[in-house]
């Protein structure tokens, strides 16, 4: 008898005298959020699936829970990375890449008015708007009103200038709560451009609204970001 099968009655039969209930497993053909490792503890989640790591393109989908199951409210084409999807916590700054992984989603902002029944706290957009990408910066991964004085115009976004990509959007929470200088500033879900981002999601207008009007911050809303398989798969995360 091969050592696996032995481990495995072992197993099974500590599971028995222990009253412990075996796994069951999730069925491939279940709604990709209930075949994921975690997604974040709330109610609502997007994914953000592209084939592979050296794809710029795939499928963003919004989902609900509902009575224990996952239900899908919509979904869109997404736009990645022109430098494809790298593991979020091996990303460096510069290579436009999609970190993969689960992340919050702080707030939304927009320099277009917020779709109506927007519950997430919406930032407008205005002339001093800036998100700091400078990795010299004391405000390295902010929004700041008025560029500061240690943040260099060259190694930040002037927001209002991105007229089609922050016509609406929301902050993705990679690098954010205790930002790692160096690792990447700047990503955000949002309008599509003329093609690929510098390491964002994208989706057309539309569903961008669609997505503003039906995230619920108390329903603790997460993305996940990811590829169909291999070692960045959504289903990791």
């Amino acid at each position: 008898m091969r050592t696996g099968l032995v481990l495995g009655s072992v197993l099974l039969a500590l599971a028995t005298a222990t009253g412990a209930a075996a796994p069951v497993p999730v069925s491939p053909e279940a709604p990709l959020p209930e075949r994921m490792a975690d997604t974040g503890g709330g109610s609502q989640l997007i994914t953000a699936q592209a084939p592979d790591t050296g794809s710029t393109t795939g499928k963003l989908s919004w989902w609900d829970l509902r009575d224990g199951r996952w239900v899908e409210a919509g979904s869109a084409d997404a736009r990645f990375g022109s430098g494809g999807l790298v593991d979020g916590e091996r990303r460096t700054q510069g290579t436009s890449t999609t970190p993969t992984g689960l992340y919050d989603l702080p707030y939304a902002f927009g320099i277009a008015p917020a779709p109506a029944g927007t519950r997430f706290g919406y930032r407008p957009v205005g002339d001093d708007s800036w998100w700091c990408e400078d990795n010299g910066s004391t405000a390295y991964n902010r929004w700041t009103e008025g560029l500061p004085a240690d943040c260099r115009a060259a190694e930040a976004e002037h927001l209002s200038d991105y007229t089609e990509q922050y016509a609406r959007a929301l902050v993705i929470g990679y690098n954010y709560d205790a930002p790692v200088h160096g690792r990447g500033a700047g990503i955000f879900l949002h309008v599509n451009g003329k093609g690929a981002t510098a390491g964002c999601v994208s989706v057309p207008a539309d569903a961008m609204s669609a997505i503003l009007a039906w995230a619920d911050p108390r329903r603790s809303p997460h993305i996940a970001m990811g590829t169909a398989s291999g070692a960045t798969a959504l289903t990791r995360y």
